[in-house]
C-alpha cells in the first residue's frame, strides 16, 4: 500500500475513533459496543503476549475496557485512541502479573545454593493490627455489590468468580450463547466497578 494511502487509512480510523468516543461520552451505548468490537481482537492478542495463559485473557481484556470506558473523559483526541487503550491494557496487565507473582511466591520454600539451602527471612513490613477487619469489610462490600446486581448478571458473576467456571461452562449450564455470557459478565463487572468506585478507601 502506498504511504499516502496508508496514512489516509490511519487518519480515517482515528477519525472514526474520535466520533465513537464523542458518541460514547454522550451516552450512546452502541458506541461502546463498536469500540469493543473494533479493538477486542487486537487487545486480546496484545494481552496474551504478556500473560501467555489463554484462560486469563478474556477477563483481562474485559477489565481493560471497563477501566478505559470509566476513564473516557480523560482521553484526549490529540493522541490516537488505540495508543491510549493499549497503554491502559499494558498497565493493567502488568499490575495483574505483579499481584499474581506476589501471591504465588513461596516464602517457605528454601532457596537452593551451592553452599546448601537458604531460607527466606523477610521482615513483616505489611503488618497492620486492623488488617483482618479491613479485609472483612472489603469482602462484605464486594458481596453487597454482587447481591445488588440484576439476577441475570448476578448468576454469571457468581459462576465465574465464586464457582470459578469457564465462560464455556457457564454458557453450557445456562444454555446461552457464549457471546451473551461474555456480554453479561462485562456488564456485571461494569456495574460492580461503578458501585465500588467510591469505596476505594476500603478496597
Amino acid at each position: 500500500m502506498p504511504k499516502g494511502a496508508q496514512d489516509n487509512t490511519f487518519s480515517q480510523s482515528s477519525e472514526q475513533d474520535r466520533l465513537l468516543v464523542a458518541r460514547a461520552l454522550d451516552g450512546d451505548q452502541m458506541a461502546y459496543h463498536e469500540l469493543m468490537k473494533k479493538y477486542s481482537g487486537a487487545l486480546s492478542r496484545h494481552v496474551q503476549r504478556m500473560v501467555r495463559k489463554t484462560g486469563e485473557v478474556d477477563d483481562l481484556v474485559q477489565e481493560c475496557f471497563i477501566k478505559a470506558f470509566a476513564a473516557l473523559k480523560s482521553y484526549s483526541s490529540d493522541y490516537a485512541f488505540s495508543t491510549w487503550l493499549y497503554k491502559i491494557a499494558t498497565n493493567h496487565t502488568i499490575d495483574f502479573l505483579r499481584k499474581k507473582r506476589l501471591n504465588t511466591m513461596s516464602i517457605d520454600k528454601p532457596i537452593q545454593t551451592k553452599d546448601g539451602e537458604v531460607e527466606y527471612e523477610l521482615p513483616d513490613i505489611s503488618y497492620r493490627p486492623d488488617r483482618h477487619i479491613v479485609e472483612d469489610e472489603r469482602k462484605m462490600l464486594i458481596q453487597e455489590a454482587i447481591d445488588r446486581l440484576p439476577q441475570k448478571y448476578h448468576r454469571v458473576i457468581v459462576m465465574r468468580h465464586q464457582q470459578e467456571k469457564s465462560y464455556e461452562e457457564i454458557a453450557q449450564e445456562l444454555d446461552l450463547p457464549l457471546g451473551t455470557v461474555k456480554a453479561h459478565i462485562f456488564r456485571a463487572r461494569a456495574l460492580l466497578y461503578r458501585f465500588l468506585r467510591d469505596k476505594r478507601h476500603i478496597l
